[in-house]
């Protein structure tokens, strides 16, 4: 993490340095706008992952002798036969192609999203549904 947050707050300094020169020599308010907004996002990168550093303390990806198995953490649950991801790409589809031919098919599209994101979401959730 120490590398990190010197690296971003590395960038803000960069990104407020151009900021400077580019309002000195362009004039143009949307290249700064977008200079100083890339150098504020930095910014706030660069102070959250300060704010982790400290509050976590040294991490394995500090020391130069850590192992691999060091940083890893819990992966979680996959569900190895859902067949959820399939309506939703779906629904997605629908929603997409209702962008392009009317606002008529984006409404069903988003209702159909609606319903089998909640169905993907909450497929252990049900009794005798959970994982084995």
């Amino acid at each position: 993490m120490k590398f990190a947050w010197k690296l971003f707050l590395g960038i803000t300094v960069f990104y407020g340095a151009i900021t400077v020169v580019y309002a000195m020599l362009a004039h143009e308010v949307v290249g700064i706008t977008a200079l100083a907004l890339s150098t504020g996002l930095s910014l706030i990168i660069g102070y959250y992952f300060w704010f982790t550093d400290r509050r976590l303390g040294a991490q394995p990806q500090d020391r130069l002798q850590a192992e691999i198995y060091e940083g890893a953490g819990e992966l979680g649950f996959f569900s190895p036969g859902s067949w959820w991801p399939l309506p939703v790409a779906g629904s997605t589809i629908v929603v997409g192609l209702g962008l392009i031919l009317g606002w008529w098919l984006t409404m069903i599209g988003v209702g159909l999203l609606l319903i089998t994101v909640i169905g993907f979401t909450m497929e252990y959730s049900r009794p005798g549904h959970g994982p084995h």
